[in-house]
């Protein structure tokens, strides 16, 4: 029998490392192993993003816009499959970046991610889409 609090805490730990990997670490290749091989990626305003391959050259020509960060924090728990092997979560994000005067802009977002575990055991982000917020 699973231990639903043991896998809850599993996955809000792996997306906490994503997000803080994806936000200070700078490491690509780092931040692109923590995605299926098969993963969906589908920016606001933007055709989806299919696979590693493309996934990695998004991040990296992110890390390379002006003033470029992200955060990402999950809103709740995640909710999961009857076998534990897929699970989905909300989060909220922030993205900053440069405009072209070099004034700093960041925008509220919130997502949906989609997880899963794969046949080593670890969990990756097999989807992931997010919206803009209205501004308040």
């Amino acid at each position: 029998m699973t231990d639903k609090a043991y896998e809850v805490a599993a996955l809000l730990k792996r997306d906490a490392e994503f997000a803080a990997e994806a936000s200070v670490g700078r490491d690509v290749e780092k931040v692109v192993t923590y995605w299926s091989e098969d993963a969906v990626v589908a920016p606001p305003g933007q055709p989806p993003i299919v696979g590693r391959d493309a996934l990695r050259k998004y991040v990296a020509d992110s890390y390379q816009i002006p003033g470029f960060n992200i955060t990402r924090e999950a809103t709740a728990d995640p909710e999961f499959s009857a076998d534990f092997d897929m699970a989905y979560m909300w989060a909220r994000n922030r993205v900053s970046f440069n405009d072209p005067d070099g004034n700093l802009v960041t925008v509220h977002g919130r997502g949906l991610t989609v997880w899963r575990r794969e046949a080593d055991g670890e969990w990756r982000c097999t989807a992931d889409s997010w919206n803009d917020e209205a501004p308040s």
